[in-house]
């Protein structure tokens, strides 16, 4: 084991800088509940750069905050030969080699924390007995779910989405100059197509795409819950991107993959917990919202692409802005068969329009519907400023 530990965590012998692109606001969230004893977890879709973000977070605990390399421990807890250690004995290797004593401040980095089926408990046994700040990944947002409430008022949640348009820009290289700003548009269209992926968005490689969903959907969800039918499991997500953006219900999934309203239900939960898709409630009373449709929207853009090509980029813009909004807890409007897009817990009203206007249905219900603040969101320029 300790060759292992050793090849995962170089900086224990070597001068350590991270070489990939930083994305400011999670390491901004990172370093702002550096002090708070709580367990952070990042969570998110598989490949979105968790694993980045704790190396670059690493390198900036060294090179910042002057941390000894010996006191940060990182480990990918989904390596096959650690198959049979318990996150313990693990850390404990890790104590060993190093002479540490569980008194002494260790940063501990556990990658992938969910494939080890105590983690719960283990995790509360060194909130509770040992000095250390930890930060675990999950790419499941079921696995997370701590049935014994071992973590209770212990963990804080920070999830990791898709490259924003910024980021986006960033990654290419690309510095617009303000007397350029109408390359903005030109961009922005290629971020419609391309998404956020961070591997996907460096190498343009579409399999790469393809190659990830299929992994999550064959590996998170059929063989993880034991799916007999794969084909179905696969056909109900390319039919939920084809509805990306539109409303949709529990009946009308199953009756057009002809499985029952239960395995619709199902199938949809599992899609939600591996974060492939999202999904928005009707605005209004809890009740309405429970028996109403939902609408769903696509985590990245480019992966709905890659099973629906390129078109309807209303639907794609839409999709953008949903994500963009998604930490506002968005539903949607519907009053006497009119919908709006986006009402926001805080108060804003958006109709996504791209490079079009609302109708005279939809802009007199804009217009009389109370709100905070209201905006139709028809282009690059509009959306930057959300």
């Amino acid at each position: 084991m300790e060759a292992i530990l050793y090849k995962s965590n170089p900086w224990w012998e070597e001068e350590f800088s991270f070489k990939g692109y930083e994305r400011e606001s999670y390491l901004t969230q990172l370093h702002e509940v550096l002090a708070n004893p709580d367990i952070v977890f990042l969570t998110g879709l598989r490949r979105v750069g968790k694993s980045s973000l704790m190396k670059n977070f690493i390198a900036q605990l060294i090179q910042e905050h002057g941390v000894d390399p010996k006191f940060i421990f990182y480990i990918s807890l989904d390596l096959y030969a650690l198959d049979t250690y318990s996150i313990a004995e693990i850390v404990n290797e890790y104590r060993k080699i190093h002479k540490l004593s569980s008194a002494q401040k260790v940063y501990l980095f556990l990658d992938e924390v969910t494939s080890k089926k105590n983690y719960q408990q283990e995790l509360k046994n060194f909130y509770d007995l040992e000095n250390m700040k930890i930060f675990a990944s999950s790419s499941s947002a079921s696995l997370l779910k701590d049935s014994n409430a071992y973590l209770t008022g212990r963990q804080r949640t920070i999830e990791v989405m898709p490259l924003d348009f910024n980021e986006y820009l960033q990654f290419k290289e690309i510095c617009i100059k303000r007397a350029d700003a109408h390359l903005y548009e030109s961009y922005f269209e290629e971020y419609m197509q391309d998404g956020g992926m961070p591997e996907y968005v460096l190498t343009g490689d579409v399999s790469y795409l393809q190659n990830l969903i299929d992994n999550i959907i064959t590996k998170d969800i059929i063989a993880h819950y034991n799916i007999r039918n794969g084909q179905v499991v696969k056909d109900f997500y390319k039919l939920l991107m084809e509805r990306s953006g539109k409303l949709l219900t529990f009946n009308k999934l199953a009756n057009i993959l002809e499985i029952s309203v239960d395995s619709a239900r199902r199938y949809f939960y599992y899609f939600e917990e591996t974060y492939l898709i999202y999904s928005m409630m009707k605005h209004g009373k809890l009740n309405k919202q429970l028996k109403s449709a939902k609408k769903i929207y696509a985590s990245d853009v480019g992966l709905r692409n890659v099973v629906t090509g390129y078109r309807d980029k209303g639907a794609i813009f839409e999709n953008l802005i949903y994500l963009k909004l998604k930490n506002r807890n968005p539903s949607y409007l519907y009053v006497d068969g009119i919908e709006l897009d986006f009402i926001t817990e805080d108060g804003l009203l958006i109709e996504a329009k791209y490079n079009s206007v609302l109708n005279k249905k939809q802009q007199k219900l804009f217009d009389a519907f109370e709100a905070k603040e209201k905006r139709v969101v028809n282009g690059v320029g509009d959306f930057i400023l959300l």
